[in-house]
């Protein structure tokens, strides 16, 4: 079960990485902003980093400083580690985590084009991370914890490369109640960020479970349906995206197929149960115990 979804996000992502979606087009923008992104922000990067995949800021709460090494957990096209790296400054590191390969090679060339030299990106998956014990002073990460199958082991991970001190500066999807066993059930929900979310109330003893301190998850009261603001944008006529995006819902006429089962079964998702109902935005920040060096 957890390899076919790890899968199903890999391909479904992928495709993501593979289409003209950007930071150009209003709609992804109006999705970024949403959730708490400004205009300056977006504009202050690659436009290609912003593929309107985001549930929150984090790097908004992780009170980075100049200096630190900060890790991405789920890094896409980079957006979090580029304006990581502007806080950490050049004496600092910003390292990107994804497990899609398309998706490090859209960050990598981001990278490239914004002439960034202190960062970095890595092909991990997220419960499994190429990088040594106590390294980091920060963890990021913006609404990919909740498509592990196995979020125990991420929170683990997390613990064992931070350093004693470090901070956890995530956006997320949580629960606030059961989900219905219809969008519980579908793989479109849970590629699109909500059937493999959480209770809040399991985050939070999860990552009390692999050590850490000071656990607080906040409901950011964002309206989960602001992704479909990507509707009809231009970049959803890339063939990867309408075949595979968890977010864009193909209409155009000139999107070929018109809509993969995918998009069929998210969008009658959103269309008949609203996601608010049950599933959050949730900011959440995390102490591992010990002194900072």
């Amino acid at each position: 079960m957890s390899q076919g979804i790890i899968e199903s996000v890999q391909s479904r992502y992928g495709a993501v990485a593979e289409s003209s979606l950007s930071n150009n087009h209003a709609g992804v923008q109006a999705v970024a902003e949403a959730f708490g992104y400004t205009a300056e922000e977006l504009r202050s990067i690659p436009a290609e980093a912003n593929m309107g995949l985001s549930c929150g800021n984090p790097t908004a709460t992780a009170n980075l400083r100049a200096g630190e090494v900060v890790v991405d957990l789920g890094s896409g096209g980079g957006l979090d580690v580029f304006l990581s790296s502007k806080q950490v400054g050049p004496k600092g590191k910003a390292i990107g985590i994804d497990m899609t390969p398309s998706m490090i090679e859209r960050a990598k060339a981001n990278a490239e084009k914004g002439a960034y030299s202190n960062v970095e990106f890595h092909l991990a998956q997220i419960d499994n991370l190429p990088l040594p014990d106590a390294s980091v002073d920060c963890v990021v990460s913006n609404c990919v914890i909740n498509l592990a199958p196995d979020k125990p082991a991420v929170f683990r991970e997390i613990a064992r490369i931070l350093k004693p001190g470090g901070r956890v500066a995530v956006s997320d999807i949580a629960l606030k109640h059961e989900l219905p066993e219809a969008v519980a059930q579908s793989m479109a929900a849970y590629v699109g960020c909500i059937a493999g979310a959480i209770r809040i109330e399991t985050y939070r003893q999860e990552l009390l479970n692999a050590g850490f301190e000071y656990v607080e998850i906040v409901d950011s009261e964002a309206d989960l349906n602001a992704y479909k603001k990507v509707e009809n944008q231009a970049g959803c006529c890339s063939p990867a995206m309408a075949e595979a995006s968890p977010f864009a819902v193909v209409q155009d006429a000139c999107c070929t197929p018109a809509l993969s089962s995918l998009h069929e079964d998210l969008s009658s998702l959103l269309d008949t149960y609203d996601v608010n109902e049950a599933a959050a935005s949730v900011k959440v920040y995390a102490i591992k115990p010990g002194a900072r060096s």
